[in-house]
């Protein structure tokens, strides 16, 4: 497994985080979807817009199919490229460690 961290570094004001949604809800997502190996993704979010998006794939060729396809998109009419600057910093890891809590639970282990 590995993770592709992704971090955005700069406050960004409401407009900005707004276009932000739009473009992960409305183009990246539906980008990803179909990515094979992609697992899940986290974004988290500070008070002041910064913050860090998380995937999770089963290996590293697929993170790189998951930016080979948002970046293969074009924007959607009303998305403006200086509200969306990108990311500062990118970064691949190993996944070296794993627990899936939610799985544990289902399976009565834990309590």
């Amino acid at each position: 497994m590995y993770a592709h961290l992704v971090w955005f570094d700069q406050p960004r004001n409401a407009t900005e985080l707004a276009a932000v949604d739009f473009a992960r809800t409305h183009r990246i997502e539906p980008a990803v979807a179909t990515v094979p190996g992609l697992l899940d993704f986290y974004e988290l979010r500070r008070a002041d817009g910064s913050g860090v998006v998380i995937g999770i794939a089963e290996t590293e060729e697929a993170l790189h199919a998951v930016r080979a396809a948002i970046l293969a998109t074009d924007l959607l009419p009303g998305e403006d490229p200086a509200l969306l600057p990108g990311a500062d910093r990118v970064e691949i890891c190993p996944v070296l460690t794993h627990r899936d809590r939610a799985a544990i639970y289902a399976q009565g282990a834990l309590s």
